[in-house]
């Protein structure tokens, strides 16, 4: 059986996510990343957090990495950032995105959680990481798989 994380997103799908993440990086320093996979056994929270380490998201110059991870077979999914925006953004700013991203999916319509996810954060971090003109891109755009 073919696995659901090819099929998950069609070219254009994933073309749309990839300049999505363009359009945002260009409001703010933050680096983002898609990464999909298969199965999450555990809860995706804890997965979401060794990926973001495996993906060295953790070593960006100001801790604003932030991860959209999806486990699309299981439908599961978490938003993770890095130390240096949980230090300035409110409580209740991971639950707002998901919140977002969590009514498109209910709908499946994956592409548009995910450019709402990503949109929100591009939106809400440029008060906390503006994007400066000698901003240098971190990590990679395209979306990971595993």
């Amino acid at each position: 059986m073919a696995s659901k994380v090819e099929a998950f997103l069609s070219a254009n799908d994933e073309e749309e996510v990839v300049e999505a993440i363009r359009k945002a990086e260009l409001r703010t320093s933050g680096e983002i990343r898609v990464h999909l996979e298969r199965t999450c056994a555990g809860n995706a929270y804890t997965r979401a957090q060794e990926l973001f380490h495996l993906l060295k998201m953790d070593n960006t110059k100001d801790a604003n990495g932030i991860l959209f991870y999806l486990a699309v077979d299981d439908r599961k999914f978490a938003v993770l950032g890095d130390s240096g925006i949980n230090n300035v953004v409110p409580g209740n700013f991971w639950n707002s995105i998901k919140d977002g991203m969590e009514a498109r999916f209910r709908e499946s319509e994956f592409k548009k959680g995910l450019v709402t996810g990503i949109e929100l954060v591009g939106e809400k971090l440029a008060a906390y990481f503006p994007w400066h003109k000698d901003d240098v891109n971190e990590l990679p755009d395209q979306i990971s798989t595993s």
